[in-house]
C-alpha cells in the first residue's frame, strides 16, 4: 500500500541523523520510499519531545525503518499513520501513533490536526 504520513517522529536532537540514515537504508535496500523533515516538533508529557517527518512510500517499510532507526540510535520514535475504524465526520483530522524503544511498545498518542491544514497536536497520550 503506497502511503505518507506525517506523525512519524524522532526523539529531540536525532532528526537530522536518523532521516539520513533512513533514507540511505532505503537507498540501500533499493526501496522506493522517501522520509523528509518539516522542522516541527511535539513535546508530550510523559516521553519527551520529538522531531516530526513525512515520508512517501510504503506503509509497511516506513514502519519497519523506524523500528530499526530506534534500535540502531537507542531513541524513541513515534510510528504514526493508525486511523480508527469511526467513520465519523469531525471537524479535525485524526491520527493514531505508537511510541516506541525499540521493539518495544512504551505508549500510544492521539494527534490532531484542523481539516483546512496546519501542525499535528498532541491531544491525547498514555502510556503502556
Amino acid at each position: 500500500m503506497k502511503g505518507n504520513s506525517e506523525t512519524f517522529g524522532v526523539e529531540s536532537g536525532h532528526g537530522k541523523e536518523v532521516i539520513e540514515w533512513i533514507n540511505e537504508e532505503a537507498r540501500k535496500d533499493d526501496l522506493n520510499f522517501e522520509a523528509r523533515s518539516y522542522n516541527y516538533e511535539v513535546a508530550t508529557q510523559n516521553f519527551g519531545s520529538f522531531e516530526m517527518f513525512s515520508w512517501m512510500g510504503d506503509i509497511q517499510t516506513a514502519r519497519k525503518l523506524i523500528v530499526k532507526a530506534s534500535k540502531r540510535f537507542k531513541i524513541k520514535v513515534i510510528e504514526g499513520g493508525y486511523k480508527t475504524r469511526e467513520r465519523i465526520l469531525k471537524i479535525s483530522k485524526q491520527d493514531y501513533a505508537m511510541v516506541r524503544r525499540g521493539d518495544k511498545v512504551i505508549g500510544h498518542i492521539a494527534f490532531t490536526s484542523s481539516r483546512l491544514g496546519g501542525q499535528w497536536q498532541v491531544a491525547e497520550e498514555e502510556l503502556r
